[in-house]
């Protein structure tokens, strides 16, 4: 498991984000708060506060390097 700190402030972001991370088998849950939600889930992503950053949570076999690669536009500075 790697966690990591990703900033989704529009509309367009949550689903680019969403579209990225559906091309891998890996599970990918969030974090803000008290909440956990799976992360290829747009309408739980919009149930989170999305005013500051969120932890993503990314497990699974798949090479984590091309993970990275594809939310690399989405991580937190």
């Amino acid at each position: 498991m790697k966690t990591v700190q990703i900033k989704l402030d529009s509309i367009d972001k949550v689903k680019d984000f969403v579209r990225a991370i559906t091309l891998f088998d890996n599970d990918f849950d969030m974090h803000s708060g008290r909440y956990t939600i799976d992360a290829k889930s747009i309408l739980g992503i919009f149930s989170l506060d999305l005013s500051k950053p969120i932890e993503l949570d990314i497990y699974g076999e798949e090479p984590l390097d091309e993970v990275e690669k594809a939310i690399a536009p989405f991580l937190a500075e």
